[in-house]
């Protein structure tokens, strides 16, 4: 039986769907020139026609090569039923690739770790502007409470912002593309930077030219949301509207070379994007380019919210609190994991105080994110194009993102170790838990229902055993319709028999696409013993409660199940029966014999399952009717020598 999910589907091209596209995925990318040319003139030994020339020329290839080829033309394609990211690519490959979660984990880890630096400077980088009307005005102090405002506001929701996204976030591009064509029509010979010669110059000849890149890198760092995105806006919202997006930033960048050009004696004292301005246009600029900057925060938290839900669904982390503020598709707010993005934006900020000082820090983990991206749209491409052509592809995007993670690799002394101590973190985290459970998941025994039907019936009409509940309900981790776990039978028949009138037996299948929403029933003694399959997406909040309450009453209806209690003198007045929920929790023993990587996986799988919630809490049941029982992961450890009776 199946029934709908309450989803909208990937958007329809429309001039609102643009607009709102442009609110949603483009706020990191978006402000990037607040901070790509800073970057870039801290890096430069020599600053002239030259130099300039190639370092806009090898921003506007970036962006033509590594956002617009690899991510908007080609990896847009890869969506999971209308869904993206570097998780909905994995779960598209996971059943051929299995070992392919390397690549998910080392990539969503990094990914999470970029989260936390882009919001401290992003605002940062906004609030600096200031300093040019007043060079005492506490910078510091100011972004503290800007992102502890936006982190505070996440438990209530955006839906009563969320409207004013997208017209800010086009007011605020459009602002770009004027600000820098002015420039341009002041010095047109910088539009000579479309040359890729003068980019390979820079890089060929100058001395440093090559770690140039990794300043030039921060101008695509936001190409990843553009795929994570597609299951709210839509690709062909994403493709047109990335046009006038790229359009404006090309312009931008544009003329900030024209600016530094025209005045390269005072390039380095200032940043170039507000020196751009008009002297009466700086107070409304800077207030602009807050809000932009506020806007690609809250894109950013609010996608570290959607990748840990997602990382939890396919088992890659253990299981947290997830609310659901507003009935937005798509929002959702995690207590544990904003308040730690606070509390790691808020340590960044105080620690390298000023947003040039993060610079070095910032795009190191991001270019592994997308290095691995590559690695698992190669896997996923390979059995639908021809090998040449997916060889050509991937090799090309692993040799631009080798040479950026190679040039980025400079700045790990300078502030670069930062992120990617974060992403080593949650990757130990992601591994241990995923490799926790699949090896928790070989001592698991499961056998066949129909083999214990008739012990189940005859133990719910023995009057001599106490009765343990009218309906108990067990969950199971059987994939296969017919079989449960050995531990459950032992549960109900050895560890305490347990008479109920109703058995039932729940199973949750986590599937690769990320909406679907649908349950099956087995009746194997009708009204009996009855077990129900629920399939739901990666993307499905896993509300485990109402959607048996859904089961139930749909099987009412058909007549298929009797609910009423069984005890006359509440049924005359129909009154439910109760429901027992059982949940078995497999611990590892003392004796139990594995190796050293299986004693490091498992120690430190224990460890992580203190950071997250009790299954239970995660499935969201009533706690107050569920016992979970601890049965040791494996019965069947023997010893080789046997005792001799002496008396």
């Amino acid at each position: 039986m199946r029934t709908q999910h309450a989803g909208n589907g990937v958007n329809k091209l429309t001039v609102t769907g643009l607009i709102i596209t442009l609110g949603i995925v483009y706020g990191d990318i978006g402000t990037s020139p607040l901070y790509v040319f800073q970057a870039i003139l801290g890096g430069l030994h020599i600053i002239n026609r030259e130099t300039i020339l190639g370092a806009i020329s090898c921003v506007i290839w970036t962006l033509t090569l590594q956002t617009t080829v690899k991510y908007v033309i080609i990896t847009l394609r890869a969506d999971n039923k209308g869904e993206g990211g570097i998780f909905a690519l994995f779960a598209l490959i996971r059943r051929r690739k299995a070992w392919a979660y390397i690549f998910a984990i080392i990539g969503g880890s990094a990914l999470l770790a970029d989260g936390i630096i882009t919001p401290a400077i992003t605002v940062t980088s906004a609030v600096e502007g200031l300093q040019l009307i007043n060079n005492q005005i506490p910078v510091v102090t100011i972004v503290l409470v800007i992102l502890s405002l936006i982190f505070v506001i996440q438990q209530f929701g955006t839906k009563f912002l969320g409207k004013s996204f997208g017209p800010i976030m086009f007011f605020w591009f459009s602002t770009l593309g004027v600000l820098g064509l002015v420039q341009i029509l002041k010095y047109p010979d910088i539009i000579n930077a479309f040359n890729p010669k003068y980019g390979i110059h820079l890089l060929r000849d100058y001395p440093g030219g090559f770690l140039i890149l990794g300043a030039v890198f921060l101008a695509t760092t936001g190409a990843e949301a553009l795929y994570s995105d597609i299951g709210h806006c839509g690709i062909k919202n994403i493709r047109i509207s990335w046009i006038f997006v790229k359009t404006t930033l090309i312009l931008n960048y544009l003329g900030q070379g024209a600016w530094i050009l025209l005045n390269h004696l005072d390039a380095k004292e200032q940043n170039p994007f507000f020196a751009i301005m008009p002297p009466w246009f700086l107070i409304p600029g800077i207030l602009l380019a807050t809000s932009a900057s506020i806007i690609a925060s809250q894109a950013l938290i609010s996608g570290s919210f959607t990748l840990v839900s997602e990382a939890i669904s396919l088992n890659f982390w253990p299981k947290l609190k997830i609310t659901y503020p507003t009935d937005l598709k798509g929002q959702l707010y995690i207590p544990k994991i904003n308040w730690f993005l606070w509390i790691s934006c808020v340590l960044v900020v105080l620690y390298f105080e000023k947003s040039t000082n993060m610079e070095a820090a910032y795009g190191l983990s991001i270019t592994i994110t997308m290095l691995m991206t590559t690695m698992l749209l190669t896997i996923y491409l390979y059995h639908r194009f021809s090998v040449i052509v997916v060889f050509f592809m991937s090799s090309l995007f692993l040799i631009i993102e080798s040479s950026f993670l190679i040039a980025n690799l400079n700045k790990f002394k300078h502030g670069g170790w930062v992120t990617i101590a974060l992403a080593g973190v949650f990757g130990i985290i992601m591994y241990t838990w995923y490799n926790g459970r699949r090896l928790k998941n070989t001592y698991m025994l499961f056998v066949r229902i129909t083999d214990y039907l008739d012990i189940l019936k005859s133990l719910g009409e023995d009057q001599s055993v106490p009765k343990y509940a009218t309906n108990l309900v067990y969950l199971t981790k059987a994939n296969r319709k017919a079989e449960i776990e050995s531990k459950i039978i032992y549960s109900i028949i050895s560890k305490q028999p347990k008479r109920a009138d109703v058995y039932w037996f729940l199973h949750v299948d986590v599937v690769d696409e990320p909406n679907t929403f649908e349950y099956e029933v087995t009746q194997f003694i009708p009204g009996k013993v009855i077990k129900v399959d629920f399939r739901l997406g990666f993307k499905v909040e896993p509300r485990i409660n109402h959607y048996f309450k859904q089961v139930l009453d749909d099987m009412v209806e058909k007549g298929e199940v009797d609910i009423f209690s069984r005890y006359e003198s509440l049924r005359k007045h129909h009154v439910n029966g109760d429901f027992q929920f059982v949940l078995i929790d497999r611990i590892a023993t003392y004796d139990l014999k594995l190796t050293m990587r299986q004693k490091f996986i498992m120690n430190t799988y224990h460890i992580v399952r203190n950071l997250g919630i009790a299954e239970e809490k995660a499935l969201n049941l009533d706690t107050s009717n569920i016992l979970v029982e601890k049965v040791p992961l494996s019965t069947d450890q023997r010893v080789k020598s046997k005792l001799i009776r002496i008396g």
